[in-house]
């Protein structure tokens, strides 16, 4: 039996680097206690906790495209759709409760909720 501690992502828009380059496939792996001690004390996120996605998804994204490392200064560098992909991904992989997303239907506009199982849980 094993559990899945590592996922593969694909960026809905990419992030684009210094040379124009897109990147969009990447690996995220679970969270660890130490990943969110030493994120809430960060100075950045003391200084502004709007800051707290940026430093984890820094921590826990271990490989993007073709970059040498993501930094702080790649996930700023996201945009916003991009930013929130990955947040809810990091809080599916690591929430043992399942995900109320509230939804529009295309066809009818009628309201409704959608449930999310949490993803990583699955054990082989």
């Amino acid at each position: 039996m094993t559990l899945q501690t590592e996922f593969d992502f694909y960026l809905p828009k990419g992030y684009i680097d210094s040379s124009g380059v897109v990147h969009r496939a990447g690996c995220l792996r679970l969270a660890t206690a130490l990943d969110e001690i030493e994120a809430v004390h960060d100075p950045r996120v003391q200084a502004n906790e709007a800051f707290l996605p940026v430093v984890l998804l820094s921590r826990v994204i271990l490989r993007l495209g073709d970059l040498e490392a993501v930094t702080p200064a790649v996930i700023e560098g996201m945009f916003v759709s991009d930013l929130a992909y990955l947040e809810d991904l990091y809080m599916r992989f690591n929430s043992q409760e399942e995900v109320v997303l509230n939804a529009v239907c295309p066809h009818c506009a009628g309201h409704f909720q959608l449930q999310v199982a949490p993803l990583g849980n699955d054990v082989e």
